[in-house]
């Protein structure tokens, strides 16, 4: 039986498409501008897609408008964060809503952003494990204190970009490694900005 809430690719296609014209224009597109951008031989084509969206919970459609889509962004960038739990002894449970987690960037990726698959341990102590993927925003400046991948010859690493005495240099959350001066060598390829782990 299939899930109501995963998206068809194409849905996600809609659906992606009509959170930029919102985002870039602040106009939610019309069934035609849709139709067109999709070359769908027709608006049917479209409501259907829309209708599954409004099904599904991502989007609302006002009557008698012909911009008349707006996004439920709970459902599309946020799921609910529903307590705490200890990686130590164990805690009573008590499912107690305290906050969203923010999805949008893995969602809808920027055009420069792209992910990585980690391997090792250097950056443990900071949550990042191996077999994590990470999410890299491409920019060669950071600031100190960012979680960056640099590129040191032929080889990158994640790393979090510190200053000590005048001096740059990408640090490991694991005592077990040592700093790594950002000298002419080395060079911040983009600064991380989502871990996703699969269990």
């Amino acid at each position: 039986m299939e899930n109501q809430s995963i998206l068809t690719k194409k849905q996600k296609q809609v659906l992606k498409y009509v959170y930029e014209c919102i985002k870039d224009k602040q106009l939610p597109p019309t069934l035609r501008e849709i139709a067109e951008y999709f070359q769908f031989s027709s608006t049917g084509t479209v409501r259907d897609h829309l209708k599954a969206l409004v099904q599904k919970g991502y989007i609302k459609i006002s009557e008698n408008k012909s911009r008349a889509i707006e996004l439920v962004k709970e459902a599309m960038f946020q799921v609910p964060v529903l307590g705490q739990v200890r990686a130590g002894q164990p805690i009573y449970a008590v499912e107690d809503l305290i906050g969203y987690l923010n999805l949008e960037d893995v969602i809808f990726p920027e055009k420069d952003v792209f992910a990585l698959r980690v391997k090792g341990d250097s950056m443990s102590g900071a949550g990042i494990i191996e077999g994590d993927f990470i999410l890299i925003k491409r920019q060669s400046m950071a600031q100190v204190g960012e979680v960056v991948v640099a590129l040191i010859g032929d080889d990158v690493t994640v790393k979090t970009l510190r200053k000590r005495q005048g001096k740059y240099f990408l640090d490991p959350s694991n005592p077990s490694y040592q700093p790594i001066p950002l000298n002419e060598n080395a060079s911040i390829v983009g600064i991380v900005i989502n871990v996703i782990r699969k269990y």
